[in-house]
C-alpha cells in the first residue's frame, strides 16, 4: 500500500472518530445593533500614519493636533480586532478648528490633518473587509463661528457665549439642510451609521425625521447618539446606568445597590463607564486611591456581560487617565503594557460567540456591597457571572434549580469548576477583587460508552497500521528473493 493511500485510510478513521464526539451548534439570528461592541476613538489621538498631513502638529501640546489620521487607524486595525470589537466609532471627521473635531467648519470637507476623501474611503473599505462596521459623529450644533454656512449667512444661526454657533432649530431650511448633509455624508463614504451629537434645541419630532431619513438613505444604517433623548435612536446612553457602573466599580467594598437598575430589561442602551466628553473612569479610580489594572479587570467583566451594547473609549486598554480634555485625550501610546487588552479580547469573544450573553434574559441573583452574581439565559444556554468586588473572599450558595438539572458550572476565564453538592446547591467561592464567567454544561460524569468506543477505534486503527506495515515488509522480502 503506497503512502498516499495510507494517509487516505488514516483520514477516514479520524473522521469516523470525530463523528463520535457530540456536536454543539448555536443558531444565530440576524445581526443587529444589540450584537455590536463599540470602540470609540478620536482620529487625531489614535495613530499617526502619514507625515505629509502633519501641519503644525505638536505632540507636546495638549490642545494642538497630534497627528492621528485615517491611514494611522487603518495601520492599527489589528489592535482593535484583537480585542474583539465589532464596530469602530470615529469622532467628527469634518474640517474643524479643534483636534477633537467639535468646532466643525464644513459638513462636506474633511479635516486635512486627518487625510483625504480617498483615504477615508480606503479606511472604511478595509474595516468592512475585516467584517467590522464603522460609524462617525455628525454634530448638529456647537459648530465654529467660521462654519461655511454661518460665514455666508446661508442658514439662520445663533451665536453662543463660548464662541460657537448653533443652528436655528425652528427654521425649516436649517432642518432640511442638516438632513441632506447627514444623508449625503453616510452614503458618500459607505458608513454603517452616524452618531448625532450636540442635539440641544432640536425637538424629538425633527430628530425622528432625521433618523428616518438616514435609515432610508442607507439600508441597515444605525443612528446613535451620545446624549439621553426621547427620540427613536437605535442606541442611546443611560446616564443613570453609567453612573451606577462608576459608583459600583470605582473601589472595592462599594455600595453596589445602584446596579439594581439593570433589572430593567428590553431597552436598547449603550453600556459604558465613560465617554470622550468627560473624565475618564481611570481618573476616578486614581482619585479614590485604587489600583486601576485590578479595578478595570472586574469592571470589564461587567461591561461585556450585562444587558446593553458595550462601548469602550480608546486607551482604556492601557488605563488612560484624565479629568477633562485635552488631558483625557492623549495620543495613544502603543508601547505601553497591554495586559488588560487580552482580557478585553477574551470577554468580547465570549459575547460575540454567545447570543445569550448579547440578548438573553437577565436575572440579578445577588448584589451586596460589591459582591454580584447574575444570570444570563436563553433556551440554549445559561451563564452565571460572579464578580467579587470586595476586600475579602466571598461565597454564595445557589439552588440547583436556578442553574438547571444535571449541570456543572465551568469557568471560562480562570477554569474554575463547580458541581452541584449533596445539598442541591452550587457553591460559588471567589477571592477578593476577582471575577469569573461560568457556562452551565451538562454534567454526565464520564461518558463510558464514548470512552470505550474511542479506545476500540484507536486499537483497531493501530492494529490496522501494524498489519499494513507487516504486509509491506513481507512483500519487500518476497520481491528481494525473487530478484
Amino acid at each position: 500500500m503506497n503512502r498516499k493511500r495510507l494517509i487516505g485510510v488514516a483520514a477516514i478513521f479520524l473522521l469516523f472518530i470525530s463523528t463520535l464526539t457530540p456536536a454543539v451548534a448555536a443558531a444565530k439570528s440576524e445581526h443587529g445593533i444589540m450584537d455590536e461592541s463599540i470602540y470609540d476613538l478620536l482620529v487625531d489621538r489614535f495613530n499617526n500614519g502619514a507625515g505629509r498631513n502633519d501641519i503644525d502638529v505638536d505632540t507636546h501640546k495638549g490642545d494642538a493636533f497630534n497627528g492621528g489620521d485615517f491611514i494611522g487607524i487603518q495601520g492599527r486595525l489589528q489592535h482593535i480586532i484583537d480585542m474583539g470589537f465589532t464596530m469602530i466609532s470615529l469622532g467628527p471627521v469634518f474640517k474643524t478648528e479643534t483636534y477633537d473635531g467639535n468646532r466643525v467648519l464644513s459638513y462636506t470637507e474633511l479635516e486635512p490633518h486627518f487625510g483625504t476623501e480617498e483615504e477615508l474611503g480606503a479606511l472604511v473599505k478595509e474595516i468592512h473587509k475585516k467584517k467590522m462596521r464603522v460609524i462617525a459623529d455628525f454634530p448638529l450644533g456647537k459648530v465654529s463661528a467660521d462654519h461655511e454656512w454661518a460665514k455666508d449667512s446661508t442658514y439662520k444661526s445663533i451665536h453662543s457665549a463660548d464662541g460657537t454657533v448653533n443652528w436655528n432649530p425652528g427654521d425649516a431650511r436649517v432642518k432640511d439642510a442638516l438632513i441632506d448633509a447627514a444623508t449625503d455624508f453616510i452614503t458618500a463614504y459607505e458608513l454603517d451609521g452616524l452618531r448625532l451629537t450636540k442635539l440641544e434645541g432640536f425637538d424629538e419630532a425633527f430628530l425622528n425625521e432625521m433618523i428616518d431619513a438616514i435609515h432610508n438613505a442607507k439600508d441597515g444604517a444605525y443612528v446613535l447618539t451620545n446624549e439621553e433623548s426621547g427620540a427613536a435612536f437605535d442606541l442611546k446612553p443611560s446616564d443613570a446606568k453609567m453612573q451606577a457602573l462608576r459608583e459600583s466599580f470605582v473601589r472595592f467594598d462599594p455600595d453596589s445597590s445602584p446596579m439594581e437598575l439593570f433589572k430593567e430589561a428590553g431597552k436598547k442602551e449603550l453600556l459604558q463607564y465613560d465617554d470622550l466628553t468627560g473624565p475618564r473612569f481611570t481618573y476616578d479610580m486614581v482619585e479614590a486611591r485604587m489600583f486601576p489594572p485590578t479595578r478595570w479587570k472586574v469592571a470589564a467583566t461587567a461591561l461585556f456581560t450585562l444587558p446593553g451594547v458595550p462601548l469602550m473609549t480608546y486607551g482604556t486598554e492601557i488605563a488612560v487617565n484624565g479629568k477633562e480634555a485635552p488631558e483625557s485625550h492623549p495620543l495613544f501610546n502603543f508601547k505601553t503594557d497591554m495586559e488588560f487588552k487580552d482580557l478585553i479580547g477574551n470577554l468580547n469573544q465570549l459575547r460575540n460567540e454567545s447570543e445569550t450573553l448579547r440578548s438573553g434574559d437577565f436575572e440579578m441573583l445577588h448584589n451586596k456591597d460589591g459582591f454580584l452574581i447574575y444570570k444570563r439565559s436563553s433556551e440554549d444556554e445559561t451563564w452565571l457571572i460572579a464578580i467579587n468586588n470586595t476586600s475579602k473572599t466571598s461565597n454564595l450558595a445557589i439552588p440547583a434549580e436556578t442553574i438547571g438539572k444535571n449541570k456543572k458550572l465551568r469557568g471560562v476565564l480562570d477554569g474554575d469548576l463547580i458541581r452541584e453538592t449533596d445539598d442541591g446547591m452550587f457553591h460559588v467561592v471567589l477571592d477578593r477583587e476577582l471575577a469569573e464567567v461560568y457556562i452551565a454544561d451538562d454534567d454526565k460524569g464520564f461518558n463510558t460508552p464514548y470512552l470505550i468506543a474511542s479506545i476500540l477505534v484507536y486499537v483497531m486503527f493501530l492494529g490496522f497500521l501494524f498489519l499494513v506495515v507487516k504486509k509491506g515488509r513481507e512483500k519487500r522480502r518476497t520481491d528481494t528473493k525473487t530478484a
